[in-house]
C-alpha cells in the first residue's frame, strides 16, 4: 500500500548564552496558539523551498533579532502527538554565543524575547523542556572535546575566566591544578607579557588562545578531550 503522510518539518533553535559566570538560553513568548503566552524556543515552519539551515537561521532573526554564523543540528523530534495542531517533526539546532553582542528584539509570532538563566527557567511550551535538557547534555560533552569555549572569552583573558567557563557551563566543580596543567599541556593557550588587574586582588597574567597553531595541530591528528569527573 502506498504510505499515507501528512507531516509537517519544523525547525527550533536552542541558543545558549554565556556571560559574567552565567549560562543562559533565548526564549521567546509566543504570541498566537496553541501555547499562547506560553515560554517556547525560537523556531518554526520549514517552507517550501528552503533548507533546513536555511529555514532555522531566518526563524531565529525574524523572532530575535539574533543572527548566529554556525548553529550545529541537534536531534529530530518526531513523536506523534507534540504539537496539538499537525504531525510534526522538528530538526533542533543548538548554538553558543555571548549575549552581549547582540540586541534582541520579538517579531512575528513572538511577543516577548529573554535571556533566561538556565537554572531559572519557565515551563516551555511543546516538548521545548526536553529538547533544551538533550542541548544542555550535549554541549557539555562537546566542551569537553572541542574548545568551544575560547569564542566566549575575551581575546586576552586571565585564567580564571577560562576556568570559571568550565565551571559555570559544565555546572561541575573541576581541579584547578590538573585543569591548568592539563590545558597547558595542549600548547594552544599561550602566556602573554600583559597583567590583569582587578581590585585590589594580586594581578594576575593574561593568556590568549592560538587558534593557528590549533588548526596546525588537528592536520597532525590532535585530539583536544578534557575529562570532567
Amino acid at each position: 500500500m502506498p504510505a499515507i503522510q501528512d507531516i509537517k518539518v519544523a525547525v527550533d533553535a536552542v541558543v545558549f548564552g554565556y556571560d559574567a559566570k552565567q549560562l543562559s538560553v533565548l526564549l521567546i513568548k509566543r504570541g498566537v496558539e496553541p501555547f499562547k503566552d506560553s515560554w517556547a524556543l525560537p523556531g518554526g515552519l520549514v517552507m517550501d523551498d528552503e533548507s533546513l539551515e536555511t529555514a532555522v537561521t531566518r526563524e531565529l532573526k525574524e523572532e530575535t533579532g539574533v543572527q548566529i554564523d554556525y548553529l550545529e543540528q541537534l536531534y529530530t523530534f518526531g513523536k506523534p502527538g507534540r504539537d496539538p495542531r499537525n504531525r510534526v517533526v522538528s530538526v533542533s539546532y543548538f548554538g553558543l554565543v555571548r549575549p552581549n553582542h547582540f540586541k534582541i528584539h520579538a517579531a512575528t509570532d513572538a511577543k516577548e524575547v529573554e535571556w533566561f538563566p538556565v537554572k531559572e527557567l519557565p515551563d516551555l511550551a511543546f516538548d521545548h523542556g526536553t529538547i533544551l535538557n538533550i542541548a544542555k547534555e550535549r554541549l557539555k560533552a562537546k566542551l569537553q572535546y572541542q574548545p568551544i569555549g575560547f569564542d566566549l572569552l575575551n581575546k586576552e583573558f586571565p585564567f580564571s575566566d577560562l576556568e570559571n567557563l568550565y565551571t559555570t557551563i559544565l555546572d561541575h566543580k573541576i581541579d584547578r591544578r590538573n585543569f591548568r596543567k592539563k590545558i597547558l599541556s595542549f600548547e594552544i593557550v599561550e602566556e602573554t607579557d600583559k597583567i590583569h588587574q582587578k581590585g585590589s586582588g594580586r594581578p594576575a597574567k593574561l593568556f590568549k588562545f592560538n587558534n593557528k597553531k590549533y588548526s596546525q595541530l588537528l592536520n597532525e591528528g590532535f585530539h583536544f578531550e578534557i575529562k570532567i569527573v
